[in-house]
């Protein structure tokens, strides 16, 4: 194992020491282009539905499959993440998902073939974002570049969608939705290469060759079975769950307090917006060891803004309260370094696939749970109770990641 915490001057390491080592970089980049694409994806396939069909539902759903396979995908398919060469992994999945791509840009193609092709991207998703991580540890080692070599892949997952929303909807005003399909399919192949030739070619973490099914699910149990990393993951999960509610019904609670269409885009970014600074502050300004203590009491609060919300609090305000829970997110500098450090290194690959999976998993399923429940009470009583009751699950969670240290 490979521990790298300071930089080569003996000072803590910063992002511009991660962004030093080569190999990172072809990560990042790689990393870049493809959520790119898929960004401009996601709003040109949601367009053409809707426009093939006239529904609404289609065209959600169209949003939905982006969020519907992670389970299956990291649950059924962790396995490859070690059981192949890293750069294999990395690049058949992004040729598989240009491949899927390609396919929803052909003229003609059926709306079924356009949310299979969806739900099929979806369900690789979970090796991808699994396997890029876990080869993180491979080339910062598990120290604290490794922490903030993925805290900027968050950062710029965040600004992505930012920017990338806003540039595909640019996009659209000059392109068919189809042809907007084929800068995804030009951004996972861009992808592709630049992992072929800029990172090295490792082995496989574990040996045999047992079916990628019954090696997913028995590392799965194996890491489930461990108490500290089975606190660790619902430490990962639970915030992400509940953190979800005011983007959810940011168009309801618009609506609510006559904010109109561009009050939904502002709260949409709130969250983003507070998640960027928060991480970029915690990982520029406080020591491992600073971030490693702030973790806990972080994740404790982070969704204690949202009881403003019983306010009903004016758009400006709500923006405010947004990004101070996105503040909050910092916690998961701590946690990615504990997570690393009680992970074995033959199952780091399954256990990023199963906690991004997870992840992503939750998040959609905290997104329909917040809808259902305005459509019984109004939006911003939902977001407020998801903080109260957000606030004393975690607290669980946290009491359980206390006690298994």
């Amino acid at each position: 194992m490979t521990f790298v915490a300071e930089s080569i001057s003996g000072r803590p390491a910063g992002y511009r020491d991660v962004f030093g080592v080569r190999e990172f970089r072809a990560v990042f980049a790689a990393h870049l282009l493809s959520l790119l694409g898929i960004v401009t994806g996601e709003i040109a396939l949601s367009v053409l539905v809707y426009r093939v069909t006239g529904s609404p539902l289609l065209s959600a759903l169209a949003f939905a499959l982006g969020f519907l396979p992670y389970l299956l995908g990291g649950t059924l398919l962790a396995g490859v993440a070690d059981r192949a060469p890293a750069r294999r992994v990395l690049v058949v999945c992004n040729l598989l998902c240009a491949a899927s791509a390609a396919v929803t840009a052909l003229p003609g193609a059926p709306v079924a073939v356009l949310l299979a092709m969806r739900g099929f991207s979806a369900l690789i998703g979970p090796v991808l974002a699994g396997t890029r991580s876990a080869t993180l540890g491979d080339v910062l080692g598990e120290g604290d570049l490794f922490v903030l070599g993925r805290s900027l892949i968050r950062i710029v997952t965040q600004g992505a969608q930012l920017a990338g929303f806003a540039a595909g909807g640019l996009l659209l005003t000059a392109v068919s939705p189809r042809a907007a399909l084929l800068f995804t399919v030009a951004g996972f192949l861009a992808s592709a290469l630049l992992l072929r030739f800029g990172t090295r070619r490792r082995p496989a973490r574990a040996a045999g060759r047992a079916d990628v099914i019954g090696a997913s699910l028995s590392g799965a149990r194996q890491l489930l079975a461990d108490r500290r990393t089975r606190a660790l993951l619902l430490l990962s999960w639970a915030p992400p769950f509940f953190l979800v509610a005011p983007e959810s019904l940011a168009a309801p609670y618009a609506d609510a307090i006559g904010a109109g269409t561009a009050g939904v885009g502002l709260l949409m970014c709130g969250m983003p917006v507070g998640t960027i600074v928060g991480e970029v502050l915690a990982g520029s300004l406080l020591s491992p060891r600073a971030r490693e203590r702030i973790t806990l009491p972080a994740a404790s609060v982070l969704l204690l803004p949202f009881l403003l919300y019983v306010l009903r609090p004016s758009l400006g305000w709500a923006l405010a309260t947004v990004a101070l829970a996105g503040l909050g997110a910092a916690y998961t500098l701590g946690l990615d370094q504990w997570f690393v450090a009680a992970v074995p290194e033959e199952l780091r690959g399954r256990a990023m696939t199963l906690q991004t999976a997870g992840a992503m998993s939750v998040q959609g399923a905290g997104m329909a749970l917040a809808g259902a429940a305005a459509e019984y009470v109004p939006a911003h009583w939902v977001v407020a109770g998801s903080g109260v009751i957000g606030t004393l699950v975690v607290g669980s969670v946290v009491r359980l990641v206390v006690g298994s240290r």
